[in-house]
């Protein structure tokens, strides 16, 4: 992860509450938006794990209060999360264009996402796993077909000793001794800064 990583979760909080009374914070989820479809392509979901404001703000805040146990299976299906993607997107896009172009109508609605999704993070955060939301995001979603096969953890066999320290940092919950091709990995770096020898690479 980048140095501001840890840092950036508290703009959540300036977004979702300040918003309340200045809706052009909203704005600042529409850039996040904006550079999600920017960098996804390129490499896949490593915006979650570097530079999403709620990602950040899931492992340092939610992270707290977090019971620290297994995300539900049923979290990364598409089944569930395709769903999710396409009410989430629909019912954003009818409030987008009730707007009518008003400045601050259009930035009390990325207000509201943001107080959603925060919502959302906390909720799932403390009764699983701090980054539980993730799994489900549907940004995290879009950047999964976008970014397919993108950037992807490289293992060197021969180095690693199965020592599982990178499985137990893993805060996507994945195998990650098997995640080459995982488009959930969300690049984050912290296997490859927790194995003592060096075997993971991206």
């Amino acid at each position: 992860m980048l140095k501001i990583t840890p840092y950036l979760g508290i703009i959540v909080l300036l977004v979702s509450i300040g918003g309340l009374w200045y809706p052009k914070l909203g704005y600042v989820v529409a850039l996040v938006f904006l550079s999600i479809l920017a960098i996804s392509p390129f490499r896949g979901r490593w915006f979650c794990g570097n530079l999403c404001l709620w990602g950040s703000f899931n492992d340092f805040w939610v992270g707290k209060i977090s019971r620290h146990i297994q995300i539900p299976r049923s979290f990364s299906s598409m089944a569930v999360r395709v769903p999710i993607f396409i009410a989430m997107m629909g019912m954003n896009i009818s409030r987008i264009i009730s707007t009518e172009g008003s400045v601050d109508k259009l930035g009390m609605v990325f207000v509201t996402m943001s107080i959603l999704t925060a919502s959302f993070s906390i909720l799932f955060g403390a009764a699983y796993s701090p980054r539980a939301w993730c799994t489900l995001c549907p940004m995290g979603t879009l950047q999964r077909f976008l970014g397919r096969g993108k950037y992807p953890l490289k293992l060197d066999q021969n180095l690693c000793i199965d020592c599982s320290r990178c499985q137990k940092v893993c805060p996507m919950q994945l195998d990650v001794r098997a995640v080459g091709g995982d488009p959930d990995c969300i690049k984050c770096g912290r296997c490859v800064e927790a194995c003592p020898k060096g075997a993971l690479r991206f």
